[in-house]
């Protein structure tokens, strides 16, 4: 994957074993993490998304006593 829109160089301090264990395993650890990034930045953005329809759709919600249009459609017959 190749970012055009510019990219920032981001540092985590890691125990120096699992560095080792790193080495040892043929991975680009940089794109797994990157991946793993995006992964959670999507889920985290699909719960706001969630939560903001959940909050609007409370906002519509139409409050009606359910026994008044049981006897309407009851008297209606």
């Amino acid at each position: 994957m190749v970012y055009s829109m510019g990219s920032v160089v981001l540092t985590i301090r890691i125990p120096r074993e699992l560095r080792e264990k790193m080495k040892r395993i043929n991975v680009n650890w940089s794109e797994e993490i990157r991946r793993f990034i995006e992964e959670r930045i999507k889920r985290y953005e699909l719960i706001e998304t969630f939560k903001e329809i959940r909050s609007r759709a409370r906002k519509r919600r139409v409050k009606v006593d359910s026994t008044l249009l049981i006897r309407e459609d009851r008297e209606r017959r």
